[in-house]
């Protein structure tokens, strides 16, 4: 069926056309602070106002605004309001009804949290119902994988993601074309396409949110990636921790089937693409493309040496697409608008948006996405309101365990891969952590330590011993038992973790140390044992022959 039929059934099965339509998030962070019985005290409200034939209650995703949650919306009067509770809802209705203030927080939807932001990958996010397809086919979706499959070849789309300059949104920037490019030249036969949605980093919720807010989405880049490389199957690996958007994804992957959308003769074409959903058990180490293959095969998730890369022997020895949630949710719009409209977005190596999830000593805490060569300053000062109660920000964590510490006078940095990696972080998958005076950047890279030990898959020696290693060394430091030579062998220590080790995980574990290290040297200093009690005054003893 034609793209544009199904929109205008979906326009005729919409169950309804309201004037207003008031929307409550449903998301994970809302759901835990009651944002359910909100939506079904705003249902009864409306009813029993006798408002059914004028408004609407939609259960949306996340608009982004994490830390003001539950947020209600009503995008036609222009009014937001912040951690609405069950009892608000009589009065937000009321509201409606008789053009009166309504007894809850009110937010501005002009914030520069928002109005900053330039949303791609989460342009419906927090206006559409994530589970009706209906609606996102009134919102252009699917559009783009119609538009690739009937008027480009596959060649053209993997050209146009090319031309675009998408990067790989999960880590470490590989440019997205010329993966699709080495997938798609590999001999014709059983090819594979799996979305990465193994979001491990402690404080990231940027690929939960889109899989929660805007399946369909997701689901649309990997039929458009499995067009364009030739591959007829798809997993979404995902984690168990994830309960709603495993949820979500199962129910839009059915309505898609249903409408002809996925499955066999996708749109009555000869093209077929099926998707299924694989669940990890959330070891961060399955983030690394080839032990995440190890356990989409029901293996255990441990990484192996590369090459080959799964591009050229992946999934079941079979060539592999691999690209992250966001990565993928980029695609449907690149198809719809184009790359040069993409292109235009961002810096010169670093293309188009990024979501990042700022949290930490921030007031402003939730999810952003804001164009590539905005300031580290912008996001945290304008966009995230500064430390609260009038404190100073002390650096700032980007990357998650493997990135880095970026110290305050550094902050008009601009967000790009380049940039961040000259000053010792990575882009990562998006996970912005904000630090006060209050902070002590020892713990900081002790926590990061803690976590990648307790990750490591062990397979590999340098680091599943140097991580256990070097968060002893970063305890004794905190302990003020060690001494100069012990600072002198912890750095040694990060080179060869970061030089030996077999995959991704213990290459970057040290980065949070050797970041540290570098800014906050004094830090380190300052709990060294002072040399007066140092054993033999801090020498080591000579060894007798």
């Amino acid at each position: 069926m034609d793209w544009s039929e199904l929109v205008e059934i979906a326009e005729q099965e919409r169950t309804a056309q309201k004037a207003i339509r008031v929307h409550c998030c449903t998301s994970t962070g809302c759901q835990a602070t009651n944002s359910i019985e909100v939506k079904k005290r705003l249902i009864a409200a409306v009813k029993e106002a006798g408002l059914n034939a004028e408004v609407q209650v939609v259960g949306v995703g996340c608009p982004g605004l994490c830390g003001q949650g539950p947020i209600v919306e009503i995008p036609s009067e222009g009014l937001q309001y912040q951690k609405v509770t069950p009892d608000q809802a009589e009065s937000i209705v009321a509201a409606i009804q008789n053009g009166g203030e309504a007894d809850a927080l009110q937010g501005d939807p002009n914030h520069p949290f928002f109005s900053r932001q330039v949303r791609i990958v989460q342009e419906n996010s927090g206006k559409i119902d994530p589970e009706r397809i209906e609606e996102y086919l009134m919102a252009d979706g699917y559009q783009g994988l119609h538009h690739a499959i009937y008027e480009m070849t596959p060649a053209e789309v993997v050209q146009e993601i090319t031309k675009s300059g998408l990067r790989g949104r999960g880590g470490a920037g590989y440019p997205t074309g010329l993966k699709w490019a080495t997938v798609a030249k590999m001999p014709q036969g059983q090819k594979y396409v799996i979305c990465n949605a193994d979001e491990g980093d402690p404080g990231a919720f940027m690929d939960r949110s889109v899989l929660e807010s805007d399946p369909h989405r997701v689901l649309e880049g990997m039929a458009i990636a499995g067009y364009a490389v030739g591959a007829t199957q798809g997993y979404i690996y995902v984690r168990a921790e994830y309960p709603l958007a495993i949820s979500r994804l199962h129910k839009a992957i059915q309505q898609a089937k249903r409408k002809g959308i996925l499955g066999a003769q996708i749109f009555g074409s000869p093209v077929d693409f099926t998707i299924e959903i694989r669940v990890g058990a959330g070891a961060f180490v399955c983030g690394e493309e080839t032990a995440l293959i190890a356990s989409v095969e029901g293996g255990r998730g441990t990484p192996r040496p590369r090459p080959p890369y799964p591009a050229v022997s992946g999934l079941k020895d079979c060539p592999t697409l691999i690209n992250n949630v966001e990565t993928l949710a980029n695609v449907p719009a690149i198809l719809r608008k184009g790359a040069d409209w993409f292109s235009n977005i961002g810096t010169d190596k670093s293309k188009g948006t990024k979501i990042f999830s700022v949290t930490g000593k921030i007031r402003n805490t939730g999810l952003i996405e804001v164009p590539m060569g905005i300031s580290l300053r912008e996001i945290v000062e304008d966009m995230g309101g500064g430390v609260p109660g009038g404190g100073h920000v002390k650096a700032i964590q980007t990357g998650g365990p493997s990135g880095g510490c970026i110290p305050e006078r550094l902050l008009d940095t601009s967000v790009d891969y380049d940039s961040l990696k000259k000053l010792g972080s990575i882009m990562g998958s998006g996970g912005m952590v904000v630090m006060d005076d209050s902070t002590s950047m020892v713990q900081v890279a002790q926590f990061y330590m803690e976590f990648c030990r307790g990750e490591t898959c062990g397979k590999c020696i340098p680091c599943r011993a140097g991580t256990v290693q070097m968060y002893q060394m970063l305890t004794k430091i905190l302990n003020q038992q060690a001494t100069e030579a012990d600072l002198e062998k912890l750095k040694q220590l990060c080179g060869m973790v970061a030089a030996t080790s077999l995959c991704g995980l213990g290459q970057t574990a040290p980065n949070p140390v050797m970041s540290t290290l570098h800014y906050f040297e004094n830090e380190y200093l300052e709990l060294l044992q002072p040399a007066a009690v140092r054993p033999n005054n801090g020498k080591v003893p000579a060894r007798s022959s």
